[in-house]
C-alpha cells in the first residue's frame, strides 16, 4: 500500500510541477507532508533535507553571487561587452555568448541573465538590431554555463551528493567542465548559424504586434500613453492649490496619475518669465497656474477637471516630446522570478514613493493594461512601463533581486551597482574556488566561508541583505524534494523505476539505458525546474547504474547535463520566462529554435559523456 501511495504522490507532484499553478516549493512541501502523514517517512527522515549540505551550499552560493553582482564585479563583464562589441552584430553576438558563459560559471543563470539583459537590449537598439535576436541565445547560454563548474548549477551539487551517499567520490570543482565547454561551444555554433533564420527578428517574424524594439519612444507608442495623456492648467481659485499630490489621492479617487508638473515663475528685476519642470512625486505641491500632465482615460480626467475647477487644454507635439527627453524617459521593467513585487498590487508596492517613478502601464503577455492599475496584482512575466528621471530609472535598475530594467539609453545600460569593492569580491571568489579545488575544507564549508566574508567585508550591507538575496523558493524546493528519494528507496519504488528503464532498454546495454535516462530527464526538464528534475532523476539513474554494474559517474554527469537543457519551452527555465517578455517571443519561438538544438545536444552529449566518463 505504501508503494502505491508513494507513486500517487509522485504522480500528483509531477502534474502540479508541470501545470505550474502552484509554486514549486509549496508543491514539494505538500508532497513531504503527505509522506509523513501516510507513515511512509518519519519526521526525522522528512526533515533531513533541510540539513543537507547541498541545501546549505545553494543558500551560500546565492549570497556569494549577490556579492559579486552588488560590488559591480559581474558588471565588468557587461562593460567589456560594451567596449568590445562596437557596431558589429556578429561580434556582439559571439562576445555576448562567451561572456555570459564565463560569468555564469560562478553565478546562477537567473542572476546572469538579469545582469546582461538590459545591457544587451540597449546595445542591440544602438546598432538597430532587434533585441529578440539576442535574448533567447542569452537564456540558452546561461543554462549551458551551469555545466562549467561544480557550483554553477544546483543539479551539479545534487548529483555529487548522490554519488557521496552511495559511497563514491564527490565531483571535483572542474570535473564537469570539459562537458560544459563542449556543450557551450556546440550551442554557440548552432546559434551563430541560425541567428538569421530561426531566431525571431523584425524582418522574419509575423507576430509584429508583440515584437520589441524597446526604445523609449517605441515603448510609449506600444503602450499608447499619448492617447491617454492630458494637459491641465490650475487656475486661481482651484481647491487643489497648496495641496500635495499624496493628499489628493488621485489614483485612488479618479484612477489618474500626474506625470509631470510645469511651473512658471518670475525672476529678477525684469520679471523674466522662467519655466520649471519637475517630476510629479508624493510631496509635489500644486501652485496656481501650474500645468499638470496627467495620464488616464478621458471620463476620469474630465471628472477631475469639473470637480476641481480646472482647465483642460489641447496637447501639442512639443508636449509629447517633453515626456521623453535626455532627462526624462520611460523604460520597461521586468519582474524577476524571485521578485517580492509578485502578488502585490500596484497601489501597495510604493513605486512612486520609493523610486520617484510613475507606473504608466502593464504588459501582460502582449496585452497592455492601462486602466485601474492600482488594483492590478503583479505576476511573474509582467512588464511594467515606468516614467521618470533617467537617474531614478538607473536607481531602480540596481534592484536586481526584484526587477530588470530594459529600454534604457546606451550610456545608462552598462552602469553597475558598484560600491568600490569589486576587487574584494573577486578575491573572495578566487579564495572559494581555491579552497574547493585543493579540498582544504568540505565544499559546503568553503562556500560558507565565502558567504560570510561577503558580509564581513561589506560586499553585502549586512546579514539582512544576505538573507534577502537568498532564493528561498529554490532552497526549500531542494530540501523538501530530497526526501522523496528516501521514500522511493524505502518502498521499493526506486528499484521498480530503474528496473523498468533497464527492462525496456537493457538489451542495448548501459549505453541504451543511458540514452533512456538522458531522454526522460530532458523531456521532464522542459516543464519542471532543473533542480527538481535532478532531484527526481539522479537517484533513479544511480540505481540503474549500480544494477547494471556500470560507471555511475557516466549516468550522473548525463543527468546533470540533461537537467540544464532547458531549450524547448518558455517554462523550462526562469531565464526563458524572463526573456520571453523582453523579446516579445511566443511559445512556438522556443519550440522552433529549441527542439532542433535539443536533438543536436542529445547526439553530442551521448558521444561526449561516455567518451569522457567511460562505462
Amino acid at each position: 500500500m505504501q508503494l502505491t501511495f508513494t507513486f500517487i504522490i509522485l504522480a500528483v507532484t509531477i502534474v502540479l510541477f508541470m501545470t505550474n499553478r502552484l509554486r514549486g516549493d509549496l508543491v514539494a512541501l505538500m508532497a513531504l507532508l503527505a509522506f509523513v502523514i501516510l507513515g511512509i517517512l518519519t519526521p526525522a527522515e522528512a526533515l533531513a533535507g533541510f540539513s543537507n549540505s547541498v541545501v546549505i551550499m545553494i543558500a551560500g552560493l546565492f549570497v556569494i553571487g549577490a556579492g559579486i553582482l552588488r560590488t559591480g564585479l559581474a558588471g565588468m563583464a557587461g562593460n567589456l561587452l560594451l567596449k568590445w562589441s562596437g557596431d558589429s552584430e556578429l561580434k556582439l553576438f559571439i562576445l555576448l555568448l562567451v561572456i555570459v558563459a564565463s560569468v555564469g560559471a560562478f553565478m546562477s543563470n537567473t542572476g546572469t541573465v538579469a545582469l546582461m539583459l538590459p545591457i544587451v537590449v540597449s546595445i542591440a537598439m544602438s546598432i538597430n538590431v532587434s533585441p529578440s535576436k539576442f535574448l533567447m541565445p542569452l537564456s540558452y547560454i546561461a543554462s549551458m554555463s551551469g555545466l562549467m563548474t561544480l557550483i554553477a548549477s544546483p543539479p551539479n551539487l545534487i548529483v555529487s551528493q548522490i554519488l557521496v551517499e552511495n559511497g563514491y567520490e564527490k565531483l571535483g570543482f572542474f570535473t564537469i567542465t570539459p562537458v560544459g565547454i563542449i556543450a557551450t561551444i556546440t550551442v554557440i555554433i548552432y546559434l551563430v548559424f541560425i541567428r538569421n533564420t530561426l531566431l525571431p527578428n523584425e524582418q522574419n517574424r509575423s507576430q509584429s504586434d508583440v515584437s520589441y524594439k524597446l526604445s523609449p519612444k517605441k515603448l510609449a507608442k506600444d503602450y499608447a500613453i499619448n492617447d491617454k495623456l492630458f494637459r491641465i492648467v490650475v487656475p486661481s481659485g482651484s481647491p487643489i492649490i497648496g495641496k500635495a499630490l499624496a493628499d489628493l489621492k488621485l489614483p485612488a479617487t479618479y484612477h489618474i496619475y500626474v506625470m509631470k508638473i510645469q511651473r512658471r515663475a518670475s525672476e529678477g528685476i525684469n520679471l523674466l518669465s522662467m519655466t520649471y519642470q519637475e517630476m510629479a512625486g508624493p510631496t509635489s505641491t500644486i501652485h496656481e497656474n501650474d500645468v499638470l500632465y496627467i495620464q488616464g482615460i478621458a471620463p476620469n480626467v474630465e471628472d477631475f477637471v469639473m470637480e476641481n475647477s480646472l482647465q483642460l487644454e489641447m496637447l501639442t507635439d512639443n508636449d509629447m516630446q517633453e515626456l521623453i527627453s535626455k532627462k526624462i524617459g520611460v523604460a520597461e521593467v521586468l519582474l524577476t522570478p524571485t521578485s517580492k513585487l509578485i502578488g502585490e498590487t500596484v497601489s501597495k508596492i510604493g513605486f512612486r514613493e520609493k523610486y520617484n517613478l510613475n507606473i504608466l502601464g502593464i504588459n501582460r503577455k502582449g496585452a497592455y493594461l492601462l486602466q485601474d492599475m492600482a488594483q492590478q496584482k503583479l505576476r511573474f512575466g509582467d512588464a511594467i512601463l515606468v516614467q521618470g528621471m533617467w537617474e531614478d530609472i538607473d536607481l531602480l535598475s540596481r534592484e536586481t533581486q526584484d526587477v530588470v530594467v530594459v529600454g534604457q539609453p546606451h550610456e545608462h545600460a552598462g552602469l553597475a551597482a558598484a560600491n568600490g569593492k569589486a576587487w574584494i569580491a573577486g578575491v573572495i571568489m578566487l579564495l572559494v574556488v581555491g579552497l574547493m579545488i585543493f579540498e582544504v575544507f568540505d565544499a559546503v564549508i568553503s562556500v560558507l566561508i565565502g558567504a560570510v566574508l561577503m558580509v564581513i567585508t561589506g560586499c553585502l550591507r549586512n546579514m539582512d541583505d544576505a538573507y534577502r538575496k537568498m532564493n528561498f523558493e529554490s532552497i526549500v524546493l531542494v530540501a523538501a524534494m530530497l526526501p522523496m528519494a528516501t521514500a522511493l528507496e524505502k518502498t521499493g519504488g526506486m528499484a521498480i523505476l530503474s528496473n523498468g528503464i533497464i527492462d525496456v532498454l537493457g538489451n542495448f546495454g548501459p549505453y541504451g539505458v543511458l540514452i533512456g535516462v538522458y531522454a526522460l530527464t530532458v523531456i521532464f526538464g522542459q516543464f519542471v525546474s532543473n533542480t527538481a528534475t535532478a532531484v527526481l532523476f539522479a537517484p533513479i539513474a544511480m540505481t540503474a547504474a549500480i544494477t547494471m554494474d556500470a560507471n555511475p559517474y557516466t549516468f550522473m554527469i548525463a543527468v546533470a547535463a540533461a537537467s540544464g537543457m532547458a531549450f524547448a519551452t518558455p517554462i523550462a527555465s526562469p531565464t526563458n520566462s524572463l526573456v520571453m517578455t523582453a523579446g516579445g517571443y511566443k511559445f512556438i519561438d522556443f519550440v522552433k529554435v529549441g527542439v532542433p538544438l535539443q536533438v543536436i545536444m542529445f547526439i553530442v552529449m551521448m558521444i561526449v559523456v561516455p567518451l569522457l566518463f567511460p562505462f
